[in-house]
């Protein structure tokens, strides 16, 4: 059975110090997104016909502040994700977060954003549940309605900018404690974001 995010795995992030907070991290945390990334790997994988592989953070370049979330990440490269177009599940203190994600690695980034930008309407049409990001590094979203044009091109134009599509699930929300639930939830949410993740895919290898 596939674990689920519990009350202390959110409470790992009011651990003080690095070393204890990493800690709690790889004891609690990376067991459960081995298991669930193995099994969303295989899910899309098979929904887009190609190798996908999983990565999960290690946080290996901190060496005094202790991260504020961890993650799990999915992409066809097998070295590395952040240049990629990439999926992503994981935790801050509050919620759990589910996106697709294109952040500011990203290779062919203003080829995305122009793509995206002939898509607003299509992406706005994204359940009314669906929130966006323009940092991976803050805990804040915006519903997916208020999508701007200006959100789209800044991630264009920016150099550092981002842009992060998805579903946030509160720590007390029932479907994260469970594991049916949660998998299903985070299951749709990738097959909502397919589209965008192909798009994504395609826009950068022109």
């Amino acid at each position: 059975m596939v674990q689920y995010f519990t009350t202390q795995d959110f409470a790992t992030f009011k651990i003080d110090g690095l070393q204890a907070r990493m800690e709690a991290i790889q004891q609690n945390i990376q067991p459960k997104f081995q298991e669930i990334g193995t099994d969303l790997t295989d899910h899309l994988a098979a929904r887009l016909g190609n190798e996908m592989h999983l990565h999960i953070a290690k946080h290996a370049r901190r060496s005094v502040n202790p991260p504020n979330d961890t993650w799990l990440a999915i992409a066809d490269n097998k070295r590395g994700y952040k240049k990629h177009p990439h999926f992503q599940v994981g935790l801050f203190d509050s919620h759990v977060f589910i996106w697709l994600a294109l952040i500011y690695e990203l290779d062919g980034k203003k080829d995305i954003a122009s793509a995206y930008l002939n898509k607003m309407d299509d992406l706005k049409q994204l359940p009314t549940d669906f929130v966006a990001s323009l940092d991976h590094m803050k805990k804040d979203a915006f519903p997916i309605a208020q999508l701007d044009q200006s959100h789209l091109e800044r991630f264009r134009d920016v150099k550092k900018a981002e842009f992060l599509i998805g579903r946030h699930l509160l720590a007390d929300d029932p479907r994260v404690h469970d594991p049916e639930q949660f998998m299903s939830t985070v299951k749709d949410t990738f097959d909502q974001l397919i589209p965008f993740y192909q798009l994504a895919m395609h826009a950068r290898s022109l």
